[in-house]
């Protein structure tokens, strides 16, 4: 997954998969803006490894060694929500609305993001995984560092 900028976007073509309404507040990790939901980035511009799991109920946390984990809603107008650079261009993974358009819960985890600051890297240094179900609407989860919840059930990236 190309980064630039600080971040990458998770996105509906049909439209905003963010209200107006929703409390975009930036934990650090995840934040919604323009009826998207940016991923920052500690570098500024490269690859960072990203993996998705599309699960159809809540499942646990990650296991590893993930530094932070955030949770936001959205609303998938079209069924097809992607995940791509600030300028457009989409990675290569299956869309986060695996049952459809609706509502869905992003959870976000990652690791690394403090080893290349405001760098342009040649090199992976940074690693994401997101886990995306269907939930009805939910305020915007902090960041946690080292701490995971332990609920719901698990699913296959």
């Amino acid at each position: 997954m190309f980064a630039e900028y600080h971040l990458f976007r998770i996105s509906d073509p049909a439209g905003p998969v963010v209200a107006d309404d929703v409390d975009g507040t930036d934990n650090g990790l995840v934040m919604a803006t323009d009826g998207s939901i940016e991923i920052m980035t500690g570098i500024h511009t490269g690859e960072v490894d990203l993996t998705v799991a599309r699960c159809e109920h809540e499942p646990e946390p990650a296991a590893g060694n993930w530094e932070e984990i955030a949770e936001i809603s959205l609303h998938s107008p079209s069924g097809k929500v992607i995940v791509h650079a600030l300028m457009g261009d989409e990675a290569d993974v299956p869309t986060l609305a695996a049952s459809g358009a609706g509502d869905y819960r992003l959870r976000v985890h990652a690791r690394g993001r403090d080893t290349a600051v405001d760098v342009a890297v040649e090199e992976i240094v940074e690693w994401y995984l997101i886990q995306c179900w269907p939930a009805p609407a939910g305020p915007a989860g902090a960041g946690q560092s080292k701490r995971r919840l332990r609920r719901g059930t698990t699913c296959k990236a």
